[in-house]
Order: structure tokens, then sequence, then C-alpha cells
């Protein structure tokens, strides 16, 4: 059985859809939820579907080992769900394509520092794209430059707002980034 710790800065609306696909799984479970942001929605979740979640500052992150030892002890594969920080190289070099993040754009395009949520969207929106998507890839030192594992499209019309691109998106979201993961841990079993 794999446990999967999660990483999430916001809402948890992926992270909840995650804790619940593994739920009955027999290949693997998530067994705790780590935050750099107390006033995180996703610790309403956890409490609700008891789950371990635990917050964390930057200090624990970066500076010294206290999440990169959590981890150790704690995770078979790491989980970026909404979650904002760049992950230091220590815990990246521990954990070679056993972290993984879901990224609300097609990349390379719309990816890098400061590319997240509304901001992606806007910005696709601003564009004119004619379709966008979700990527699912591996993490490094950088932001959004992993290797890619997946990605699925959905088309745009010219009336769609930033707000319907995000739902958009967020069903892509919720349909794929799951099933991507078991993916993933059947591949590497």
């Amino acid at each position: 059985m794999k446990r999967i710790v999660i990483l999430a800065s916001g809402s948890g609306t992926n992270a909840e859809n995650i804790i619940k696909y593994f739920q009955n799984s027999k290949i693997a479970r998530v067994t705790h939820v780590l935050s750099n942001n107390e006033h995180a929605k996703v610790f309403d979740r956890c409490e609700r579907l008891n789950i371990d979640a635990s917050l964390f500052d930057k200090e624990s992150f970066i500076k010294d080992d206290t999440v990169l030892t959590f981890l150790q002890i704690e995770a078979d594969i790491v989980i970026l769900a909404g979650f904002l920080w760049r992950i230091p190289s220590k815990i990246v070099q521990e954990f070679p394509n056993k972290i993984i993040n879901i990224h609300p754009a097609l990349l390379p395009k719309y990816g890098g520092k400061g590319m997240y949520g509304m901001n992606v969207h806007q910005a696709v929106k601003q564009n004119n794209e004619t379709e966008t998507g979700i990527t699912v890839h591996y993490v490094n030192e950088n932001y959004d430059e992993g290797a890619i594992i997946f990605q699925a499209k959905t088309n745009l019309l010219p009336s769609d707002s930033a707000h319907d691109i995000a739902t958009k998106i967020h069903l892509l979201e919720q349909e794929h980034f799951p099933k991507v993961i078991q993916q993933e841990i059947l591949k590497n079993a």
C-alpha cells in the first residue's frame, strides 16, 4: 500500500477528490495533507474526511529539514494539489519522479512563477486561446518545468470568461488527476 502525502495551499477541492478516490483503494491511500496556509480550506475538508493535516512554515520547508524528514518517513509519493511554493531541491532529489503536480494550462504555455489559478485563466482569455487544458507533470527544481506525464484539452469559446475557463479546467482536474496518480503508482509498483 503506497502512502500519498498531499501538499495544498488553498481550498482543497483537488485534495478532497484525491482523498476520496483512494479511500477504498488497494494500491494507495492519502495518509496526510500538509499546508503552508493556516487559513486554507483544505483543513476543513481533511477534518470532515478524517485525514491528518498539518501546517508548516517556510523555515521548516526550506531552511531546516522538518518537512523533508516528515516526507521521508510518511510518503511514498507526494502530490501537489494547488500548492504554490517552489519545492526545494533537497526534497526533489529525495523523491525523483515521485512528486507530481497539476497545472491549469497546457504546459509549456502559461507556466512559471506567478502562473497559477485565475492568473492562468486570465492570461489564456487575454490571448484569445481557442483551447486550454491541464498538465500533470513531475516536479523538478523549477516552476512547471518537470517532465509532462499527461495532458487533457478543452475547447474555448470566444464568449468564455476567465471564470468559465476556470470551471472547464476544474472539471478536467476532477476527472483526470486521481486516475493519472493511480497510473503512476501502478507503473512504479
